[in-house]
């Protein structure tokens, strides 16, 4: 039986493999520790066994995920919902392990995205196989200027496309509490910051939306700070790492941690007003109990 925790509980960035991973058994966990909602990420397209040359090929990248999202929304009392898009660190794969100079890994980077945001909902209501967000980033280790310029082309990209599509997205970058860079470039574009998520964020961040890993001493820097934010665990699945990064029962496991100390209106922030505000989804709508 699923632990009832009283509330809506998402995880907002995870990742499943249903071929290689625990894929629905990892879902299970989620649900029956109290998990209700999941916003399921595309794992890297290496990882997947995927090579691609042009953005077209990321297809079956993105089919995996939404394939994997269908059969987790016949577990949740809430839903799932794909994030799709090309993770920042294929740059180097490309450059470093394929030959590709930096400006035909970001233009075939840009390519993947287009593909991505062909999925996008278009309107109000996500139907099944459609996404909700759009994922981008740059490096967050370090690399030449010519690698790092071309990265940032590519988030910008992504950028541009999420203000075209009318939704949000997720970034993948360094470590840091300010990017502001970043929040200035979504407006240039014509994307409101708050809907630029910052995957793997600590408790407080300057420009973007944090999506703040769920570990205790960051989950209160932000439940006392107030400002929107989401959780997450940015789960691998993958079979060489078991639990990495964090395993799928933390978030509702975090979730009770905060109903005990009294962060009763931070938990109603992350699980139920940031992700209304980010994406337009309603979490209490969605949960059936």
């Amino acid at each position: 039986m699923s632990e009832d925790l009283g509330t809506p509980v998402l995880d907002n960035h995870l990742h499943l493999d249903p071929d290689h991973g625990r894929g629905i058994e990892a879902v299970k966990d989620f649900a029956r520790s109290g998990g209700t909602h999941l916003l399921v990420v595309n794992k890297p397209s290496w990882l997947l066994g995927v090579e691609p040359e042009t953005g077209e090929e990321f297809r079956p990248v993105f089919e995996t995920t939404l394939e994997v999202v269908a059969r987790t929304n016949d577990i949740l009392d809430g839903r799932a919902w794909p994030v799709l898009g090309v993770h920042p660190g294929l740059v180097s794969k490309l450059v470093d392990d394929r030959g590709f100079s930096p400006a035909e890994a970001r233009d075939l980077m840009q390519a993947g995205l287009d593909l991505a945001a062909e999925y996008v909902a278009d309107g109000d209501t996500v139907e099944p196989g459609e996404a909700v967000a759009l994922k981008t980033g740059r490096p967050h280790y370090d690399t030449t200027d010519a690698v790092w310029d071309a990265s940032n082309a590519v988030l910008r990209h992504g950028l541009a496309l999420g203000a075209a599509n009318d939704c949000a997205v997720q970034l993948h970058t360094e470590a840091s509490e300010d990017l502001t860079d970043i929040a200035a470039w979504a407006e240039d574009a014509g994307l409101d910051p708050q809907r630029v998520v910052k995957h793997y964020a600590g408790g407080s961040l300057a420009g973007p939306t944090p999506s703040v890993m769920s570990e205790k001493d960051r989950l209160e820097v932000a439940a006392e700070g107030g400002d929107p934010f989401l959780m997450e665990t940015d789960f691998v699945d993958d079979p060489d790492r078991p639990g990495a990064v964090m395993g799928p029962k933390t978030v509702p496991r975090r979730v009770r941690w905060m109903r005990d100390a009294g962060y009763d209106e931070a938990i109603r922030n992350a699980h139920v007003e940031t992700p209304q505000l980010v994406y337009g989804l309603d979490t209490e709508a969605t949960l059936q109990r």
